[in-house]
């Protein structure tokens, strides 16, 4: 006899139905906006009822907030993953830029989920929640990337929170450019930022 699942789990099934509804709620936000973004559109792309879909997430915000929650999870896992391969801090840190570009060049429809659900204006300028886009605390990881550098003595001395930032600001910069003008030769920008970043912590004899 199959063992009973635990007490409130959800079931294979109903995990694989929830990833589903999320996986069209991303279509949904990323092409047609957050605000026009329904419980009934949603349900009309996966197929089901509405009440199928309040079945799994009692309300659209629910649903919408676990949809930012699992595209930051995946954003966050794959940085993590590349950083986590390079001992080094010097690879490290390039790593995590190279890592925040290439998933977000990869993962357009995740990008706009994130600028739609954290921004409050069309130009993606302005936030919902001022310091809301350090969501998962990517620019506190970095802050200890640059940190473990300046252990090492591979860095020059300055604030790695200061600086992080201003990293941070720069790759968000460049991927709200490229979201405006899909023509930018991101690959050549990631290039340049990353001689950035390294002007701005290693050590100048």
């Amino acid at each position: 006899m199959a063992a009973r699942r635990a007490e409130g789990a959800p079931t294979f099934t109903e995990q694989a139905r929830r990833r589903q509804l999320i996986e069209c709620t991303i279509d949904l936000i990323s092409t047609k906006g957050h605000p026009v973004t329904s419980l009934a559109a949603i349900a009309e792309r996966a197929g089901l009822s509405k009440a199928a879909v309040l079945y799994h997430f009692s309300s659209k915000d629910n649903l919408t907030r676990a949809t930012l929650e699992h595209v930051l999870a995946e954003f966050t896992s794959y940085v993590n993953e590349r950083v986590a391969a390079e001992p080094d801090p010097r690879a490290a840190v390039v790593a995590h830029v190279r890592a925040m570009i290439g998933y977000q060049q990869a993962n357009r429809r995740h990008v706009r989920v994130i600028t739609e659900m954290l921004l409050d204006d069309e130009g993606g300028t302005r936030l919902k929640t001022p310091g809301g886009h350090d969501t998962a605390g990517r620019w506190n990881a970095l802050a200890d990337l640059l940190a473990a550098g300046q252990k090492a003595g591979q860095f020059r001395e300055f604030d790695p929170a200061t600086v992080a930032l201003a990293i941070g600001g720069a790759i968000d910069g460049v991927v709200a450019h490229w979201l405006a003008h899909p023509e930018l030769d991101l690959d050549a920008a990631a290039d340049e930022l990353e001689t950035f970043t390294l002007y701005a912590i290693e050590r100048r004899g």
